[in-house]
């Protein structure tokens, strides 16, 4: 599932794109979070964002979110919570350009949402290879970066370079990518 289309041209020049995690990567990762009342960004979050979007990298946020499979809260939820964090970014000069979700479970409580293998749920690469579909990305420079080895085995079925984030500073963990070659 994705929360925001494409709104550019077949023909645009491929960018690098950065590819992020939500839960433990923008935000802190009680378990489940769905609701703005208790989404907290990761310290540097909102920065590094705007700071790729200056440089002129697409970014896009992966997210499994298996709590709407399991009943725990809806997909109407999930972009509810993407719409305040759209907010909240632009408040800060930044913005996703486009989310994408897996709301699917091998073992999900509602059978509409349960597959065995669902092809977008990391560590499957659906999700990412759907933004490599729909955007002009340049996959060689492109990067994922994740809090769980999920994640970076998403990225590499992909075919991107993964990066294990540890949730301290996302921005201070991000700079060097920034930095000219």
């Amino acid at each position: 599932m994705a929360n925001v289309s494409p709104l550019v041209t077949p023909t645009a020049p491929p960018r690098p794109a950065l590819f992020l995690d939500r839960d433990g990567v923008l935000n802190e990762d009680p378990g489940y979070v769905h609701r703005w009342e208790d989404f907290h960004w990761i310290s540097g979050a909102r920065e590094a964002v705007a700071a790729f979007n200056a440089a002129g990298w697409w970014v896009f946020v992966v997210t499994n979110q298996s709590g709407v499979g399991r009943g725990y809260y809806a997909e109407d939820d999930v972009i509810a919570l993407h719409a305040k964090m759209s907010e909240s970014l632009a408040e800060a000069g930044a913005h996703i350009d486009a989310y994408y979700y897996c709301p699917q479970h091998p073992d999900a409580a509602l059978e509409t949402y349960r597959h065995p293998d669902p092809p977008d749920r990391k560590p499957n690469p659906g999700m990412i290879l759907r933004a490599l579909n729909e955007w002009p990305v340049d996959v060689s420079r492109s990067i994922m970066i994740g809090d769980k080895p999920s994640d970076l085995e998403a990225a590499r079925r992909a075919g991107i370079r993964g990066l294990l984030f540890s949730g301290d500073d996302l921005m201070a963990f991000l700079k060097k990518e920034l930095a000219p070659a």
